[in-house]
């Protein structure tokens, strides 16, 4: 796809970015930033995904291991690509928006006041997506993605055909911007970018496959956190700089993986240009009780910031001492470079 037509026809209510003229499914225009809030200080995210194996739980099973990890607390549970499972002809997977699997993971949803991402083999109309649906604490439809890249000969020859998606998705959620993308997606940077573009905090990645190097890529180029949950079943989760967080792998028994973590979504990542030594030593110098370089990355030039304390922001105090982000930093030079080639994209 062209970059330009790529680019064409943000939507700023939910961070939309358009791939093509075909209008997005009603629900996924109509979702609101309802549950935003000013980014709050030590954003301590409990974040869960669930994998489990090609053998698919029944939705009753699945929504017990649901219901049981939700009760322990936790702010995101991630599902894995498909998780009622792909049938080619769709006579038995597919459905719609109000079927019984974003029906009954909705009740959860509601019931522990936890976002959930519950990916389906969604029926719209004539269409067929591959989708990953999120709720909110509400147990509403937030925001709905759909594979932007499926695998061409499983998806896209089957009867009736997954329809590629043409949007770019990032929901401002009350702990930060959750992105998504799903299984092949990992294979184009394009989308990552977007992502980026659209201030992903948190990118999330249902899947049938790990992903490994190819989803560490993603991570290191792009600053957010990444996590999966799959289905071979395990679940990766990389830190802002990519370093490997977690590897978890069916450690749940009975074809079951399920991992918790907290992930704090005020930790920045800044390069050396522009703010070493004088802005950050002035800053380390004066709120050093508050704020700390948490990680130092030579090769690469970078460093994280993390505040010390609950109450005090890295990412404010960041930009009170007119520190620029490594994203800004990067994005700012490509604009400055178009215009020494003598042009420049909006």
């Amino acid at each position: 796809m062209e970059r330009r037509q790529f680019v064409k026809g943000a939507a700023t209510a939910i961070g939309a970015i358009a791939y093509g003229a075909r209008a997005t499914p009603a629900t996924a225009q109509e979702s609101t930033l309802a549950d935003a809030a000013p980014a709050k200080a030590n954003r301590l995210v409990r974040a869960v995904s669930i994998g489990f194996n090609w053998s698919v739980p029944p939705l009753a099973e699945l929504a017990d291991r649901v219901d049981r990890e939700a009760a322990q607390g936790t702010d995101i549970i991630i599902l894995p690509e498909h998780c009622q499972g792909f049938d080619e002809r769709g006579q038995k997977t597919l459905e719609t928006l109000d079927g019984p699997t974003i029906t009954a993971m909705a009740k959860l949803a509601r019931k522990h006041r936890t976002y959930v991402v519950c990916p389906i083999d969604r029926r719209d109309g004539d269409l067929r997506f591959n989708s990953a649906v999120l709720l909110d604490r509400r147990g509403q439809v937030v925001c709905t993605y759909d594979k932007v890249y499926p695998v061409y000969r499983q998806e896209c020859l089957s009867q009736p055909p997954v329809q590629p998606g043409e949007f770019a998705r990032v929901y401002q959620a009350d702990f930060g911007r959750v992105g998504v993308a799903i299984c092949f997606d990992v294979n184009w940077t394009l989308l990552w970018k977007k992502l980026s573009n659209l201030r992903a905090d948190l990118v999330v990645f249902p899947s049938w496959f790990s992903a490994g190097r190819s989803l560490q890529a993603q991570a290191i180029q792009y600053n957010y956190y990444v996590m999966s949950s799959t289905r071979i079943p395990d679940c990766l989760v990389y830190d802002i700089d990519g370093e490997l967080l977690v590897h978890d792998h069916e450690n749940a028994g009975k074809g079951f993986n399920v991992t918790r973590t907290e992930l704090d979504m005020d930790r920045c990542i800044f390069h050396q240009d522009g703010n070493m030594p004088d802005k950050l030593n002035r800053l380390l110098q004066e709120r050093g009780d508050d704020v700390e370089r948490e990680k130092w990355l030579p090769m690469e030039g970078w460093f994280v910031l993390r505040a010390k304390h609950p109450g005090v922001s890295a990412r404010e105090l960041a930009k009170q001492y007119g520190l620029e982000t490594l994203r800004h930093y990067i994005n700012r030079s490509q604009c400055e470079i178009d215009k020494c080639r003598g042009w420049e994209f909006s």
